[in-house]
Parts: C-alpha cells; sequence; structure tokens
C-alpha cells in the first residue's frame, strides 16, 4: 500500500499470502510435506479446542472437517458448471453470476482450481444432508457472514437441492468487552480459557466476601465456584436476544442479585436446603386440600407456562425466552419465600403445599439451565 496499491491488490501482492497460497495449492495437490505440517498444527488446534469445549460442557454428535468436504464442493461446482448454471473465465476461474437475484458475480473456484469457503460449504451441506435426516440447517455463525449465508442458499437451491431455500442463517451479534470486541480477525480476541478461568475465580472470591462459602470444604468450594462461575459466563451471554450486540460485563454477571445466573442458582440451592431440612424434620411432601393464598396462586400459573415458554424459545431460534422465564419463575418464588414462611409454617397443610411447591420451581429451574447448558448446585 506504501507503494500506491489499494489494500486489494496489495493483499494480492504481499509476499506472506503468496506464500500461503502456494501451500494450499501444494496441501490440494497432497504434497507429503506441506500436510505433514498441516497435520501437525491442526493436532495442537483440535487439543485446545477439545479443552474448550469440554470446559463449557460442549460436544458434537460429528465434526465434518473442510478438509473432507472440499473435493465433493468442487464436484457439485464442476457438475453445475457442465449443466450451465456457472460460468467459466477466461483465467480458468469459475464464478456464479448472481445479478439476477440482485446480487454479485460470486467466486467458486480460483483459477488455479482451489476451492473457496463457498465450494467447502456447498459439499458439508450436501454431506450433512445426506448423512441426517433433517428437515432444515441452521447455521450459527455471527452476523458479518449474512451474505455467505444468503449467496449459499440461492447456490444450494440452483444447484436442486430442495432445501436449499429452507436453509436458516441464525445470524448472531457480536459480543463486546468493556476492552474490546470479541473478533479474531480483528486482532482483538479474548481467549476464551482466560475468561472462564477469570469467571470462576471472580466467582470464588464473590462467594467468599458473601459468606456463602462457611461450612464446606475447600474442594466443594471449588467446584461451586465453577459452576457459579460458568453459569454467570453463559447466562450472561443466553438471556440477551442472540441476534443484537451485546457488551459482557464480568462483575456485573457475578451478581447474586437480579437477573443473573447466579442469582437463579442460589435459589436453587436455597429450595434444596429447605428440603433437605423439611427430609431431617419428617415433613411430608403431599398435596392437600387447602385455600391457596395470591403467591402460590401466582407461582402455580407460572410453572404452568414453563413447557410453551421452552417450545416458543425452540420456533424462535432464541435460547433467551427460556432463561428469561428462569428468571421471572425465581423472582416470583423469592418473593413468595420472603412474604410466607415454608418449614416455620404452624398450618402441616400450608406446609406441605409449599414444600410440594418449592420442590417443583427447583425441578423447574433445574432443567431449564439445563437447557441452557447450566449446572446448579445442590448448595451454596
Amino acid at each position: 500500500m506504501a507503494q500506491g496499491m489499494d489494500e486489494e491488490k496489495a493483499k494480492q501482492e504481499a509476499p506472506l499470502i503468496k506464500e500461503a497460497h502456494e501451500m494450499l495449492v501444494k496441501w490440494e495437490q497432497n504434497d507429503p510435506e506441506v500436510r505433514a505440517l498441516w497435520e501437525k498444527m491442526n493436532s495442537w488446534v483440535y487439543a485446545g479446542f477439545d479443552e474448550t469445549y469440554k470446559k463449557l460442557g460442549v460436544s458434537f454428535d460429528k465434526i465434518y472437517y473442510e478438509s473432507q468436504t472440499y473435493l465433493k464442493g468442487k464436484a457439485k461446482v464442476e457438475e453445475g458448471l457442465a449443466k450451465g448454471l456457472f460460468e467459466r473465465h477466461e483465467d480458468n476461474s469459475v464464478w456464479a453470476d448472481l445479478t439476477a437475484e440482485g446480487l454479485d458475480q460470486k467466486l467458486l473456484l480460483r483459477s488455479d482450481g482451489t476451492s473457496v469457503y463457498m465450494t467447502q460449504d456447498i459439499g458439508t451441506a450436501e454431506m450433512r444432508f445426506n448423512d441426517y435426516p433433517i428437515d432444515q440447517m441452521i447455521y450459527v455463525v455471527g452476523n458479518e457472514q449474512n451474505y455467505h449465508f444468503q449467496v449459499l442458499s440461492i447456490l444450494l437451491d440452483r444447484l436442486g437441492f430442495k432445501w436449499g431455500k429452507e436453509l436458516v442463517h441464525f445470524s448472531y451479534g457480536m459480543v463486546e468487552l468493556p476492552n474490546g470486541k470479541m473478533k479474531s480477525r480483528e486482532g482483538t480476541v479474548v481467549d476464551a480459557d482466560d475468561l472462564m478461568d477469570l469467571m470462576v475465580s471472580d466467582a470464588y472470591r464473590t462467594s467468599m466476601e458473601l459468606g456463602k462459602f462457611n461450612d464446606i470444604t475447600e474442594e466443594e468450594r471449588r467446584e461451586i465456584a465453577r459452576i457459579v462461575g460458568m453459569g454467570a459466563l453463559k447466562y450472561f451471554i443466553l438471556k440477551v436476544d442472540a441476534r443484537k450486540n451485546m457488551l459482557f460485563n464480568p462483575e456485573e454477571s457475578i451478581d447474586f442479585n437480579g437477573n443473573t445466573g447466579p442469582f437463579i442458582q442460589y435459589t436453587h440451592a436455597r429450595i434444596r436446603s429447605i428440603l433437605r431440612k423439611a427430609e431431617s424434620q419428617n415433613s411430608q411432601l403431599a398435596i392437600v386440600n387447602c385455600q391457596l393464598n395470591p403467591k402460590e396462586i401466582e407461582l402455580i400459573q407460572k410453572m404452568s407456562e414453563y413447557s410453551a415458554a421452552v417450545e416458543q424459545a425452540g420456533k424462535d431460534y432464541s435460547p433467551s425466552g427460556i432463561a428469561n422465564y428462569c428468571y421471572e419463575l425465581t423472582k416470583i418464588f423469592n418473593q413468595f419465600y420472603n412474604d410466607y414462611s415454608i418449614l416455620n409454617e404452624p398450618d402441616e397443610q400450608k406446609k406441605q403445599v409449599r414444600l410440594v411447591l418449592a420442590k417443583n420451581v427447583a425441578k423447574i429451574l433445574k432443567n431449564g439451565m439445563a437447557l441452557l447448558g447450566i449446572e446448579v448446585p445442590e448448595r451454596m
């Protein structure tokens, strides 16, 4: 660029870019040295991925590697070329003309025959639908790739895949921290492992300061801090509509009051403590015929909405619906608990009803948070 080239031309002429592209060509030609280096580096990356995903509690039924799908993608592009769906330019590159759809020309194969992301995604999509009897494919990818998936849907439809038009790009917003965006390509990425470690240590420190770790072993403290820290991280992100950009504040997320993961987790632990004490007192948990107060009725009505909240979250592709339902239920329970005693209720029938209500609130909170990939501790 200092020599007068525009940014696009400078990128093409940069020595490191040229060297990387030469390696890509060799890789597609199965060059032994390049392939060996690639396999070594990939093994480091996958080991790191596995460690991070394990911390997050994330697992996959099947992983598709671009290195295994690009040939299928190239074959589909060549097939489309033969049918006149795409066009080959003078430099031997293959393009799709999308001007009729209000877009531009899209590169599918470079002049040297190497594939691009779009080519690989075409191959991967075909493999997924062949492997699984699914009705719809949902890509959960950031909003910076809106154009890419718009094009992919058009190309799959053009190639004759009936599910091409039904492709869903769940376009989520960017997560920002007080010190920058979490965007790897701009060099401002926040290391996920560092962030998780920070959340767990913050949960440990906050719990100690609030006296919630009294009378438990150090091992229990560490485990609870892990559950609370990871719950705070996941909940703070999932409670917001994923399509919107958001600011993640670690300190705010670890608060034991308000719309946070620790608030819901602590309420669950409180209920479990109540139930343990009731068991030690040989108290009965049974539905009996007695007059319900307005708070108890409100609690029952809210619990009855759980299945509808889950169903709607599925229709909207929005975990935030489940997160906010759990918060609303937690809030109503705490208001009820603040106004009415459970274990010290002198009327045995009322006591039994309240214990049943508390037990079911805990059950719903545990199930709802599990749908978000969040654990709830038995004690805090």
